[in-house]
């Protein structure tokens, strides 16, 4: 992070895409990898168009310096769960060089999904859920029992890509009491009520860029299976949102202490206007602009503007 020599000072870069090591060149036939060549390009793209410069990096990238960077977008860092200790260091000592969207302060916040519990605080209507700490003694069938779950999943506060998650009932419960008290032994974990809309209708998606909500889509699972990434066999749906839908996540953007530059709201419908936040992604999530580009430039929209404020202050 010094600051190179003058002689080798580089131009300054309006807006680093951030990525991870494994996705900084794209193989283009791979198909998930072909996706996130779409995404980022279409975010590139309504960038430039805006007069912006952009190059795209991983975050671990040694040769990157960020204070000659006036933005880093978080988009494709999928491996920051995976890398923690590294990917914190990293983030501290980056964010005081350069700004960062989301800004620095929500998504450290966002990275721990504790974060819901201060949603549910603010009005938002969450997924039931328990937060097991690091080191507690604590079993699913007590949590179960006391809490009147049938079915329940459970996964670790810091994760994504479904990494430790399994779904339990009553009957195979005792079966996981060991894989769940090997987690807890090292991390925070999160019991949640299993919610049966997301295998019988899928999860909604709905992306909201500064505010407003620009396009949805619906994830749903592979038969037998409730993980709805499309890395888990899971399939994508284009999704016309409802005004109820777009109210509810537009309200659950709004809930947190800034407003995010960008959301992903995760939920599922129980009902007519019964919504149950299942996540509120703010870090890297995907946001499925291959579905509705002009949703790129509106991204890029609220960068330059976000920018010009930054500038003004």
């Amino acid at each position: 992070f010094a600051p190179p020599p003058d002689s080798i000072m580089p131009a300054t870069i309006d807006v680093v895409i951030l990525t991870e090591d494994r996705y900084t060149t794209l193989d283009a036939g791979d198909w998930y990898q072909q996706q996130i060549a779409t995404e980022d390009g279409l975010v590139a793209d309504a960038l430039r168009a805006r007069g912006l410069s952009v190059e795209r990096r991983s975050w671990a990238d040694p040769d990157m310096h960020w204070h000659d960077t006036r933005c880093a977008l978080f988009r494709s860092t999928w491996d920051y769960f995976d890398r923690f200790d590294a990917f914190s260091q990293w983030f501290d000592k980056a964010a005081s060089h350069t700004r960062f969207f989301n800004d620095a302060a929500t998504l450290r916040w966002n990275m721990d999904k504790r974060y819901l519990a201060d949603l549910s605080a603010a009005g938002v209507a969450i997924v039931p859920t328990v937060y097991v700490d690091r080191g507690e003694a604590a079993t699913l069938a007590d949590i179960m029992t006391t809490q009147g779950w049938p079915e329940a999943v459970f996964k670790p506060v810091v994760s994504g890509a479904a990494r430790l998650t399994y779904r339990i009932d009553t009957a195979n419960a005792a079966a996981h009491e060991a894989i769940f008290a090997d987690c807890v032994a090292t991390e925070t974990m999160m019991v949640q009520a299993f919610e049966p809309a997301i295998v019988s209708s899928g999860e909604l998606s709905l992306i909201v860029i500064d505010g407003v909500t620009t396009h949805a889509i619906r994830k749903t699972a592979k038969a037998g299976d409730f993980r709805v990434q499309d890395d888990h066999g899971g399939t994508v749906h284009t999704h016309a949102p409802a005004d109820d839908e777009r109210a509810f996540a537009e309200a659950a953007a709004r809930a947190c202490a800034t407003l995010p530059l960008y959301a992903r709201v995760d939920f599922v419908r129980r009902g007519p206007g019964d919504f149950r936040l299942m996540e509120l992604e703010l870090i890297e999530p995907e946001l499925f602009f291959r579905f509705h580009p002009p949703a790129a430039d509106a991204l890029a929209k609220a960068v330059v503007k976000r920018l010009a404020c930054a500038n003004a202050a």
